[in-house]
């Protein structure tokens, strides 16, 4: 009788599998990426700070002064008590979770339970690719508000059962645990409206209402108000300096870039944004009688949170992940011309990288804000998928 090779049984591979990678990602941290992290050690600082009680907003920072409301320093709170390296190793594990999450969250949410759609995992990573990187070299939170965000999106999506009004009031805490984050979730705001998820927007509000009391513990009440008028202050002072950097990916930075003239940029990009909302609307009413609208629907907010935002940083588009894989997903229902528009699309956000356009060519390229309209293009592919009732 032939013997047969003794292969590792299923269970073993899998275990071997996650045993490489995690040795390949630690290796990547211990000798690329752990000198980097430049944001997260700004995060870092403020939560020690908050812990102490000391001021989270403080001029002799500069540039890498901590932006974000006191709130979001809660987060690194815990991560303060441990030596920054080994904080860096909790947040870039975390990070890279958050990432891996994203896009089985994003997969399972547009495909059906018996679907395969293995591309659905390998393409929408590649073309993001260099988002992903970003984020992780330099230890942001975009990766963790979008696993959060898309959690919130598949209760709204799939939570509607006998156990609706627990789902929405899940929902908005979900939904005010990212804003209390990073505000620029508040984009949600106007869609909670419109779809009078009052349960939702209540629920938040008493997340908020916590989180400012939370903070209030280091401050006093008082004490937590001037730190909330400080961090006004900053964010007002710095985000007019930030609107023609080269990786701000924004609009408003779009029209800068182009006119060079503040005051018609800010009439330009609010006239763009009006048309988006506007686009925003009457895609919302076009899926009055679809399935699970807001999956789309919410793809697209996704989407346009860096590009809304004055300070839309190019590495916050891995936000995008579910938008562009319900695109790929529906690529065939596209003409041949725009199937080529979309390829060409895809490919110059793909290798619009540094590395391979040196430094003349890819500042020329950011100058352009190129990035910007690949994915105001996207946004138009988005909804001609719901005029046409695809999804």
């Amino acid at each position: 009788m032939e013997n047969k090779p003794n292969y590792p049984n299923r269970p073993m591979r899998t275990f071997l599998l996650f045993l490489l990678l995690f040795v390949i990602f630690l290796s990547l941290f211990i000798y690329k990426v752990k000198g980097d992290m430049i944001d997260f050690e700004v995060n870092y600082k403020a939560g020690t700070r908050l812990r102490v009680g000391e001021s989270l907003y403080q001029v002799k920072d500069g540039h890498f002064m901590f932006k974000y409301l006191p709130s979001s320093a809660l987060l690194y709170l815990p991560l303060s008590f441990f030596p920054l390296d080994v904080a860096k190793a909790f947040w870039y594990f975390a990070v890279i979770f958050c990432l891996v999450s994203i896009v089985y969250v994003s997969k399972k949410m547009i495909t059906q339970k018996m679907e395969k759609a293995a591309y659905l995992f390998v393409l929408p990573p590649i073309i993001l690719a260099k988002f992903f990187l970003r984020e992780l070299q330099l230890g942001q939170i975009n990766a963790v508000i979008t696993m959060v965000l898309l959690l919130m999106i598949w209760f709204m999506a799939y939570g509607k059962t006998e156990k609706t009004s627990k789902n929405e009031i899940l929902m908005g805490l979900l939904w005010g645990l990212a804003v209390a984050l990073k505000p620029y979730a508040l984009i949600f705001f106007p869609y909670f409206l419109l779809k009078k998820k009052g349960k939702a927007l209540s629920s938040a509000l008493g997340l908020w209402f916590l989180s400012f009391l939370a903070t209030s513990l280091f401050y006093g009440f008082r004490g937590n108000i001037i730190v909330f008028k400080d961090w006004i202050s900053t964010l007002s002072q710095s985000t007019p300096s930030l609107l023609t950097s080269q990786d701000n990916i924004s609009i408003i930075a779009l029209a800068m870039k182009w006119t060079g003239n503040q005051t018609l940029s800010v009439f330009i990009s609010g006239l763009v944004i009006a048309l988006l909302a506007f686009l925003v609307f009457i895609v919302i009413l076009k899926g009055k009688k679809i399935a699970q609208a807001p999956v789309l629907e919410c793809s697209i907010l996704l989407l346009l949170i860096p590009l809304i935002s004055p300070m839309g940083w190019d590495y916050t588009l891995l936000i995008s992940v579910l938008g562009v894989m319900i695109i790929i997903r529906n690529f065939f229902q596209f003409s041949k011309f725009w199937r080529i528009i979309l390829v060409a699309n895809f490919f110059i956000i793909t290798f619009s990288l540094y590395d391979l356009m040196g430094r003349e060519y890819y500042a020329m390229f950011m100058s352009w804000s190129v990035i910007t309209i690949n994915f105001l293009i996207l946004v138009g592919y988005l909804a001609y998928l719901r005029f046409k009732e695809i999804c």
